[in-house]
């Protein structure tokens, strides 16, 4: 069983017998996508996306190219390059390197592996044609003939001393995540908002955890990828949920929704708490915060209302869609404060 966007490939290899797997392996100035982002073509469809645009029609004119020549060597690549304005008349201007990459069925049974966690595992290899992808999921894997630079790279990811992205090294090798790493996020509350959350957040960077008292809350089809998450007492749940976790708060009760605040709160560790209501309900909530002893820096961290200041409209998809919006910049100055870690206070409130 494949892992991560393995399982995308083994899909469509299987479906169409060749896909050429595109992905941004430099970009520079005003380019479309990031290093990483990448689209997979066959002869008649394709998924993803490397920017879109004259780049993209570019990107699936070599990839079908490609796959009609009916060459069977293993490991086929090909690296172009693409100044945005002069070659393309694209006016973002900018500049992207991409990396083709052929794969049919024997790569495919080379690759046939399966990791604990694929955020934490690389596929590595020269941008040259001819040499086989490898899965690293540990530093045991690393191979004695790499670069000093790449091995100290992937030991640093394994480790845990470097978060696990795409780059190209010095050297001309490639590496990225086996899977996205997606962020935790604790949603309490099954009702028609927390379902209108859901749909907007699940094709998001977010591992959703999503918490109620009882299944019959729940909608009968859950989408895939989201943990479904049947407590009793929703406040048990923060005691055990992951460190840097996003929590939102939205139950059918204010009694449960602030003994899930409190017990957020009492654990620390997290990167945002959200609760829905008013700014009335906010400053109930932090009167009986404080009686309970919790410090005002810590109040502070409550978040209600939730959203986009100034984006009101009390329907479920607005509300959802005026959430995703704030959790995700909140996300990104999270990524940015500590080079990708989250910006989280240890310890709980006193």
């Amino acid at each position: 069983m494949t892992s991560g966007w393995l399982q995308d490939l083994n899909r469509l290899v299987s479906d169409h017998g060749g896909v050429v797997r595109v992905t941004v392996i430099e970009a520079d100035g005003s380019a479309p996508r990031d290093i990483g982002a990448f689209m997979n073509v066959t002869r008649s469809t394709f998924e993803g996306t490397v920017g879109g645009g004259a780049l993209e029609n570019e990107a699936l004119a070599v990839s079908r190219q490609i796959l009609g020549e009916n060459d069977t060597d293993e490991w086929r690549r090909q690296v172009r390059d693409y100044p945005l304005g002069p070659d393309l008349a694209q006016c973002c201007g900018g500049y992207v390197r991409l990396l083709y990459e052929t794969f049919h069925d024997p790569e495919i049974r080379a690759l046939n592996v399966t990791v604990d966690d694929p955020s934490h595992a690389v596929a590595v290899r020269p941008v040259v044609s001819g040499a086989a992808v490898q899965i690293i999921a540990d530093r045991k894997t690393l191979a004695a003939d790499w670069p000093l630079a790449l091995r100290r790279d992937v030991r640093d990811m394994m480790s845990g001393i470097q978060s696990c992205r795409a780059g190209l090294t010095a050297d001309g090798w490639f590496i990225e995540p086996l899977g996205a790493e997606l962020t935790p996020l604790y949603l309490y509350g099954a009702g028609h908002v927390g379902r209108a959350v859901v749909q907007v957040l699940k094709d998001l960077p977010f591992l959703i955890h999503w918490v109620d008292t009882r299944a019959d809350r729940f909608p009968e089809t859950i989408p895939e990828g989201v943990r479904q998450i049947i407590a009793e007492t929703p406040a048990t749940v923060p005691s055990e949920a992951s460190a840097g976790a996003f929590h939102v708060v939205m139950t059918f009760s204010h009694i449960i929704d602030f003994d899930i605040c409190r017990a957020v709160l009492a654990r620390g560790n997290f990167a945002y708490l959200g609760l829905i209501g008013s700014k009335t309900k906010r400053a109930r909530f932090a009167k009986r915060l404080r009686e309970d002893g919790l410090d005002d820096a810590w109040i502070e961290r409550l978040h209600s209302p939730i959203g986009v200041p100034g984006l009101e409209g009390k329907e479920p998809a607005i509300i959802a869609i005026s959430l995703a919006a704030d959790i995700l910049v909140r996300l990104t100055d999270c990524a940015r404060s500590i080079k990708g870690e989250f910006d989280v206070i240890e310890g709980g409130a006193k």
